[in-house]
């Protein structure tokens, strides 16, 4: 758990950025702060965002949100030897599995180590309901969220997660090349793509480490 706090921190920042987005967007309180609560994933939840705030419709947002997370597949597939039970249990177990905690757990050889992976996101799930319902409360008072420099925390965030995992050679060439497609797919493509095709990437990158 104590190693979950440093990201829960971030992430409190994080969801209030959402909460105050989301109130700005039309979200009620209640829907911003239930929206952060169930999906409790902060790549679909500001990429259905801002699919609505430009007029989009609702199953183009979830269309959004939902490639966004594609990557938790892969995530899922990798993490499934290391949960014990059948399908149902480890489907429940799964549902700690955040990009944080995933990498904290990883332990570089292929396995997992679950009660890492539970103790890590417990205390993220705690801090970012409570700024999913912060960020939609005091929306109003907190203003622009530019002017606070909330805008910059997302990209930080999954900045440090990636410096975490470029422990070796393979690692750097699937971020590199993962990198270069995402930035050539994100001026010509729907929100969500680029991050399906750098996943594709990282995939061989993994296909290959295990050999």
């Amino acid at each position: 758990m104590r190693l979950g706090v440093p990201f829960a921190v971030v992430g409190f920042l994080l969801s209030v950025s959402f909460g105050v987005l989301a109130r700005q967007a039309g979200f009620s309180v209640a829907q911003a702060s239930v929206t952060g609560m169930v999906v409790f994933a902060g790549s679909a939840q500001f990429a259905a965002l801002s699919v609505i705030t430009v007029g989009g419709g609702i199953v183009a947002a979830l269309t959004a949100g939902s490639l966004m997370n594609a990557r938790f597949l892969a995530m899922g597939i990798a993490v499934a030897p290391s949960l014990p039970g059948g399908p149902v249990k480890r489907a429940a177990q799964g549902q700690a599995v955040v990009d944080s905690s995933w990498a904290l757990a990883n332990r570089g050889d292929g396995t997992f180590n679950r009660w890492l992976l539970f103790g890590t996101t417990l205390p993220q799930y705690v801090t970012w309901t409570l700024g999913s319902i912060v960020g939609a409360t005091f929306g109003n008072a907190l203003g622009d969220t530019h002017r606070l420099g909330l805008d910059a925390i997302y990209p930080v965030f999954f900045l440090s997660l990636l410096i975490t995992e470029l422990r070796d050679a393979t690692s750097r060439w699937a971020a590199f090349g993962g990198g270069l497609v995402a930035l050539a797919l994100v001026p010509v493509s729907p929100p969500g793509v680029p991050i399906l095709a750098a996943s594709t990437v990282a995939l061989m990158g993994l296909v290959r480490r295990s050999r």
